[in-house]
């Protein structure tokens, strides 16, 4: 494990620093719960994937969106629906198919006869969490949609711009690109990822325990709230104060900035890319219940928030290199921050 000696400095906050002010917010060991018990809803249905389980509350607590990417089956749409359920928030899901259009997800204006206006009729995007199946086999003019929405969040309309739910986090499931009846999805739109997790095959206890009732009931039926949107706002607040020490901002740069001077990767990660490792590595800290990050909260997610960021070149590809191996090179010969 690796220390935090020095890390924690004298000028980092202390846990009473970590409650925002006013606002009814909730401190970091409220986080801490609420994030547990979140945790402990969704196993009940993702059964034996406890890991998967706390990035999908990580991606949460950054006010992030979660690409969720693996083969038919292996339960992407229930983690999305498991997720949006233990929220008491307005929900809403899309089935993306190749004939949606950018109006069916955002909205469209209409003419109103009597008014001799135009009304605008919002879509499924106007939601706290939109569960978007399936993205890529949407064609990829109705998933660059998104673009404004999941940056922005914000949607505009015949020259109005219409603000978004908040929070707003769209949880997005897709089959490998090399499955049939895909589109891969634009460089922009994976970038507004802040991570990618692939959930696998389950294990045989998890699979014969699946067959104990299921065939009966179907456990998101029974699954609850254990929260609500106004206290996941409060708990993006709190994750907010969680102390990045110097020495860790420039841990996060270099880690980003080396995937640019790699020779298999023609595209590396973005500053966007940055921003989106800090705000995970804090909520990975708020979840645990500190107030400050450690690199151990680094390493855990760099690949989940930079593989999917990374495009290889044709030679990468013919060697049968992955993105997540490059970061993991990456990891290994970046000196990490410790303490004296």
């Amino acid at each position: 494990m690796t220390q935090r000696v020095d890390l924690e400095r004298s000028d980092s906050p202390g846990t009473g620093d970590a409650v925002p002010g006013g606002n009814g917010g909730v401190d970091l060991a409220m986080v801490k719960q609420v994030g547990g018990q979140i945790a402990d809803a969704i196993s009940r249905v993702v059964l034996g994937k406890p890991e998967v389980i706390r990035l999908a509350i990580i991606a949460v607590l950054a006010e992030g969106h979660l690409l969720i990417e693996d083969v038919p089956g292996t339960g992407k749409t229930v983690l999305a629906k498991s997720l949006a359920r233990t929220v008491d928030s307005t929900v809403s899901r899309v089935q993306f198919t190749p004939d949606l259009m950018p109006s069916d997800v955002t909205g469209v204006s209409i003419y109103d006869r009597q008014s001799s206006q135009f009304e605008f009729r919002p879509g499924p995007i106007f939601a706290n969490i939109v569960v978007a199946d399936e993205i890529n086999r949407a064609s990829p003019k109705t998933q660059s949609a998104l673009l404004e929405c999941m940056e922005e969040r914000q949607v505009t309309v015949d020259g109005t711009s219409y603000q978004l739910a908040q929070p707003f986090l769209v949880l997005a499931t897709q089959n490998p690109v090399e499955m049939e009846g895909t589109y891969p999805l634009p460089e922009a739109q994976r970038d507004r990822f802040l991570a990618r997790l692939s959930i696998g095959y389950p294990d045989r206890n998890a699979e014969i325990g699946m067959l104990a009732d299921r065939d009966r009931t179907d456990p998101l039926s029974v699954l609850r709230p254990v929260t609500d949107a106004a206290t996941v706002s409060a708990m993006i607040d709190s994750v907010a104060t969680v102390h990045l020490a110097p020495p860790l901002r420039q841990y996060i740069v270099e880690i980003v900035g080396s995937t640019r001077a790699v020779p298999e990767v023609r595209l590396g990660g973005s500053p966007r890319a940055v921003l989106h490792l800090a705000r995970a590595a804090k909520a990975a800290a708020a979840l645990d219940g500190r107030p400050f990050v450690v690199p151990d909260d680094v390493q855990r997610l760099a690949i989940p928030v930079l593989a999917h960021r990374l495009l290889l070149t044709v030679e990468a590809h013919a060697s049968h290199r992955s993105a997540e191996e490059v970061v993991r090179v990456l990891l290994s010969r970046i000196r990490v921050p410790r303490g004296g």
